[in-house]
């Protein structure tokens, strides 16, 4: 009897506001994440933009849900990976490696410095020496910033805390409108483009062979950056070569191999008919 006159029948059971969708839910948090600078209105706006319909109070919910917070805060909060990413386009790293090659004393160690694009995977050499002293360091960034030119557009250049890495090295940089970023001790992984590329010339070229004399060890490297830069695909750009070969234009015609080092690289292409 109680049931039939509480009238249960006849309610909405859709009052009230309906539950968020899960995905345009995570699709807020993405775009949170990648945009650390976007408010909640902006978010809202980017969510109209793509079909979605959703209150900046809504916005508010989930990322303090999810600890996220306003704009302000999550750029306080950015991670070293979001830095990257967001800064591709004007961020360099530098590093040194070293070779032993044979001279008429012996085996002598011979430090490479080396600057790397981390969009682009561009290479510069910046120079090979047994000595790496503090004029020799602020010389090749006066090259790379004045002479050259090489990172005229560079914004940002991470170093690890090497003592070569100088403090004035640091200053040529931000008189060039570069700012020097160091990273923490013994932290390698953070240094990680640059750290992958030392990896690559060492298995892929260095191993391989016996080096006789600072010379050769330059011609070495240099060979291997032509190659690095116009004949290798690297997976870390979707396969693809960074500044491909002229020679690659050519769709038809025999499949001819190029070599460098000997042979120890190698590189296929279509010869023009």
């Amino acid at each position: 009897m109680a049931k039939k006159w509480d009238f249960s029948a006849r309610r909405d059971k859709t009052v009230g506001r309906p539950n968020l969708d899960a995905a345009v839910e995570k699709l807020v948090i993405q775009l949170a994440k990648d945009n650390a600078g976007w408010g909640y209105d902006r978010i809202v706006g980017a969510l109209a933009n793509l079909g979605h319909q959703v209150s900046d109070q809504t916005v508010g919910n989930i990322l303090r849900r999810m600890g996220m917070g306003t704009a302000p805060e999550r750029k306080r909060h950015t991670t070293w990976a979001q830095f990257i990413r967001n800064h591709k386009q004007v961020l360099w790293a530098t590093d040194f490696f070293t070779e032993e090659v044979w001279s008429t004393s012996g085996l002598v160690t011979v430090y490479v410095l080396f600057f790397i694009h981390l969009q682009t995977r561009k290479i510069i050499l910046g120079g090979l020496t047994p000595a790496p002293d503090e004029r020799w360091v602020k010389q090749i960034a006066r090259n790379v910033t004045g002479v050259t030119g090489e990172l005229i557009n560079a914004r940002y250049l991470i170093h690890d805390r090497d003592g070569k890495f100088t403090e004035g090295f640091d200053q040529i940089l931000k008189s060039a409108g570069i700012q020097a970023i160091k990273l923490p001790p013994q932290s390698p992984n953070l240094n990680a483009y640059a750290e992958r590329w030392i990896r690559s010339i060492r298995s892929e070229c260095l191993e391989r062979l016996i080096l006789f004399g600072e010379r050769s060890l330059a011609y070495v490297v240099r060979e291997y950056l032509a190659h690095h830069q116009k004949e290798r695909n690297h997976q870390g750009l979707d396969n693809v070569i960074p500044f491909p070969d002229e020679r690659l234009k050519n769709k038809t015609g025999p499949i001819t191999k190029s070599e460098r080092l000997g042979g120890l690289l190698q590189f296929y292409y279509r010869k023009a008919a």
